[in-house]
């Protein structure tokens, strides 16, 4: 599961990839307005986006720029009708990580946001491992020692975040940034219900908790 922000003013499109990558257990949120889509991305936090190059407001490439300048690092597929070699290499030196030409399918879409997703703690295909745990996104399971946890939908992308980002500390604010949608009523109360929740689901009796908290700055997933 990812948090992905889609910049595309023409619904015909916006919506199928939305419905697409929300099917494939994403957290999408759609912006149609380049002014519009940079504030989001100041403000919020994403695992990726999807950024169409003519927008109304600022374009696409002006939008990866500006990112990128602030020091934005979040992976960028740049959507566009213009199929011209120099249009893909002003769209790639502006910052964005790849480039998909209009009409694509949307399996292409799904493959390159997954290549794009990859971490270093998927050492087999695309299935997390953790100490006994395996968490496969495209499945939607989970399983501990071989048998399998059944987890509740946000739970389960709370786990898949905190296992693609091991012993990494995240305060309950910026997991609710990056878990939820924006605009979420979600508060840290919420978290540490969830981060309860997981633990009694996936803990051991007789070992530490496999999401530690470190008081006063937030939780992490312990892999070593």
């Amino acid at each position: 599961m990812a948090k992905i922000l889609v910049v595309e003013d023409e619904f015909y499109l916006s919506e199928p990839v939305r419905e697409w990558l929300v099917h494939e257990n994403h957290t999408v949120e759609v912006v149609a307005d380049g002014l519009e889509a940079l504030e989001y991305l100041k403000i919020y936090k994403y695992d990726l986006v999807v950024l169409d190059i003519m927008l109304p407001g600022m374009s696409g490439m002006d939008i990866c720029r500006q990112f990128r300048a602030g020091g934005g690092n979040t992976p960028i597929i740049m959507l566009t009708s213009k199929a011209a070699l120099d249009d893909k290499e002003r769209g790639l030196d502006s910052g964005a990580d790849d480039y998909l030409t209009k009409p694509f399918h949307l399996k292409e879409l799904a493959a390159r946001i997954r290549a794009l997703l990859r971490r270093p703690a998927v050492p087999q295909g695309n299935v997390l491992c953790v100490h006994d745990i395996e968490l496969d996104p495209r499945a939607s399971r989970v399983t501990k020692g071989g048998n399998e946890v059944h987890l509740l939908p946000k739970e389960f992308s709370l786990l898949e975040f905190l296992m693609r980002h091991p012993n990494q500390v995240f305060s309950a604010e910026a997991l609710i940034d990056r878990v939820w949608q924006s605009d979420t009523e979600a508060y840290s109360d919420t978290v540490r219900t969830h981060i309860k929740t997981l633990r009694k689901k996936l803990d051991s009796d007789g070992k530490p908790s496999i999401i530690n908290t470190v008081h006063g700055v937030g939780y992490k997933l312990e892999a070593n």
